[in-house]
């Protein structure tokens, strides 16, 4: 669970707010470690763990994690039943990004913002009705992928692309192989512009 930089911490001299903690941890004592895959590679950032409590009901900790250009910080509280490494700290810190692109990607394509959330059962009814569409695009994209692994040059077909294909597919005036054509293309052109943005940040990394 996210914290803010204020939240406190007990310790025999009294509470001290984390950022005061992060102040004290060396360079030696941080790692640096991916995220997980975003828009342009891998995210990553550097780690550092705060032992917290370690008692019978498991072990808590504090994760720090410092942006390795602008130096920013941003705190996470953790929980285990028993110790477990950094990595998979780090992996469950992550997938916020992806809870966020699902928000986004709902947004987008099936309309998750378009309530006027007047009532609580329209709006109940209504996000149901677009998480259902959005987890159709999904169950598609990854059916697809399973049967039609991307070749090379070509990027994995996203949940846009489905959209934009079914879209297109339900128009009279395209045919299906023009359909196709244009999918392929706009991946071959996505996949050289994402080996681009991957190129760049490695650079600056080494």
């Amino acid at each position: 669970m996210e914290m803010a930089a204020t939240d406190t911490l007990v310790t025999p001299r009294g509470p001290v707010a984390v950022k005061e903690w992060a102040v004290l941890v060396p360079d030696a004592g941080r790692q640096k470690r991916s995220a997980g895959a975003g828009s342009k590679g891998e995210r990553f950032y550097d780690w550092a763990l705060i032992d917290d409590r370690c008692d019978e009901r498991g072990v808590r900790w504090v994760l720090i994690r410092r942006n390795r250009t602008t130096a920013e910080l941003a705190f996470f509280r953790c929980y285990a039943p028993e110790t477990v490494p950094l990595a998979r700290l780090v992996a469950v810190a992550g997938r916020r990004w992806r809870v966020e692109e699902s928000f986004h990607q709902g947004k987008g394509l099936a309309g998750l913002d378009e309530h006027q959330v007047r009532t609580w059962t329209s709006w109940h009814r209504w996000s149901l009705l677009v998480m259902v569409a959005y987890t159709f695009v999904a169950v598609c994209r990854l059916a697809e992928l399973r049967r039609h692994p991307p070749g090379p040059g070509l990027i994995a077909l996203t949940c846009n692309e489905i959209v934009r294909l079914l879209y297109e597919l339900f128009k009279i005036e395209r045919g299906r192989e023009q359909v196709l054509g244009w999918s392929v293309f706009r991946r071959m052109h996505q996949a050289r512009a994402r080996c681009c943005h991957y190129r760049r940040p490695a650079a600056l990394e080494s």
